[in-house]
């Protein structure tokens, strides 16, 4: 029984890892990942530039007003963009810049004013940035503020008391509790990136395995197969093989992701962006790095364990199909159970405190996506991890003693009773083996 087990899981992999499909797949997949990841080479090496400097040429008729705004602009600007603006006054008239105007522009013109003290024309070829432009604005506001201050003669030390930045102190009484805004940003950016490859390879699991036995019996090739080999076996056949080949396209996708990056920071001239090493800095500064090599063991096993139990259910239910249609109706409930963790996941960060999403994160089919998004934002410990890794191997020992009763009845049954009315019969039914004995006898 032991060859025959391995035999049809080696074809089975064989069938779904050596197709054309595959392998054209995995090259569109290989360019796709690379392409995203070196995006900003790309664009640039089409003429376009993430990174072009942004030059902002001030004409100020008020004498006093450029060196406000060059430091308003200093200190207002985030420091990673700061060299990709360049501010400098000018002495030409507004008509001659204007005329000389590049693409890469910006002309602010600086007037006196009676009553407002000081207005501003910003002039551009084209519409600014809308980050750039909020920039420019503020830095506006802080000057005419200055400015008005000035020429109405208020007191030197007056005037450097309200231009210095208010001093805040903050206290944060439940600080273990809190979650820190750079890393609700990680979360809602980073995390569901992270996790979207995951939930991408579930549903290619569920569609994979189901769809294999569904086509084995609707041509019924299934007849032949049992008639060699116990349910059991090849239901277990399927399951390996299938989460052999999801493993495999996992690995795949991580070497595609590892070149991408690696061309992205060693290739000539190419370095990573601000956002990016913005990111990484972040994740650092947050502590999230510990907790993610922390994490990393406990949700390969999750991952892991969490493919068996989606190729089981996937495989039993698919085992009461008679056609695609029926095999349709299977994948609803299961796809809307994963979709639903996939969003609890990315929204983890609005339910802090609730005891509901903690208790979603010990079920199965949900652990897998939602206890390392809980764990990564503090909201369980590494106990409640492993508590649901307990909870899902108990949960697949269940599925599998009571899926394969369901399992023996179904893989020969072509009913036309509704789907579910012969899944309810199949797991009341004790009767697998008396049903499947006139095949035996074949």
């Amino acid at each position: 029984m032991s060859s025959k087990f391995w035999y049809l899981t080696k074809q089975s992999f064989k069938k779904k890892a050596g197709s054309k499909w595959f392998i054209g797949i995995n090259i569109l997949l290989a360019i796709l990942i690379i392409a995203l990841i070196n995006i900003n080479s790309i664009i640039a090496f089409f003429g376009g530039d993430f990174n072009e400097t942004t030059n902002i040429i001030v004409l100020d008729q008020t004498d006093v007003s450029y060196p406000i705004l060059k430091e308003a602009m200093t200190t207002i600007i985030k420091e990673e963009e700061l060299e990709n603006i360049n501010i400098k006054e000018s002495d030409k008239t507004e008509k001659k810049l204007t005329k000389d105007l590049k693409d890469s522009e910006v002309v602010v013109v600086l007037n006196n004013d009676t009553t407002s003290y000081v207005t501003a024309k910003i002039i551009s070829n084209e519409k600014i940035d809308n980050t750039t432009y909020q920039y420019i604005a503020q830095a506006l506001n802080t000057t005419k503020t200055t400015v008005g201050l000035i020429k109405t003669n208020t007191d030197p030390n007056l005037l450097n008391e309200l231009s210095t930045p208010i001093e805040t102190e903050r206290v944060v009484l439940n600080e273990e509790k809190s979650v820190d805004e750079n890393m609700e940003m990680i979360m809602g950016t980073v995390f569901p990136t992270l996790i979207l490859p995951f939930f991408m390879l579930i549903i290619f699991l569920v569609q994979m395995i189901g769809g294999e036995i569904c086509e084995e019996k609707t041509t019924k090739s299934m007849e032949i197969i049992i008639s060699n080999v116990s349910p059991k076996t090849h239901l277990f056949s399927k399951v390996l093989a299938s989460n052999l080949f999801i493993i495999l396209q996992g690995l795949l996708l991580v070497v595609y992701a590892v070149i991408g990056v690696l061309i992205s920071t060693k290739g000539q001239g190419i370095e990573m962006t601000s956002e990016m090493t913005g990111i990484i800095s972040t994740i650092k500064e947050t502590g999230m790095l510990n907790q993610l090599i922390s994490l990393i063991p406990a949700a390969l096993i999750l991952m892991v364990l969490s493919f068996i139990a989606y190729s089981l259910i996937a495989g039993i239910l698919a085992s009461m199909t008679t056609n695609m249609e029926d095999f349709s109706q299977i994948q609803t409930p299961i796809m809307l159970v994963l979709l639903a963790g996939y969003y609890l996941a990315i929204m983890a960060g609005m339910f802090d405190g609730s005891t509901l999403i903690k208790i979603l994160s010990y079920l199965p089919f949900l652990s897998c996506l939602i206890s390392p998004s809980l764990y990564m934002i503090g909201q369980i410990t590494m106990v409640d991890v492993i508590i649901s890794i307990v909870i899902l191997i108990l949960f697949i020992i269940a599925m599998t003693k009571y899926g394969l009763r369901v399992y023996k009845v179904g893989i020969l049954n072509y009913s036309n009773e509704k789907i579910w009315t012969r899944f309810l019969k199949a797991l009341k039914s004790d009767q697998g083996d008396r049903f499947l004995s006139p095949w035996r006898c074949k």
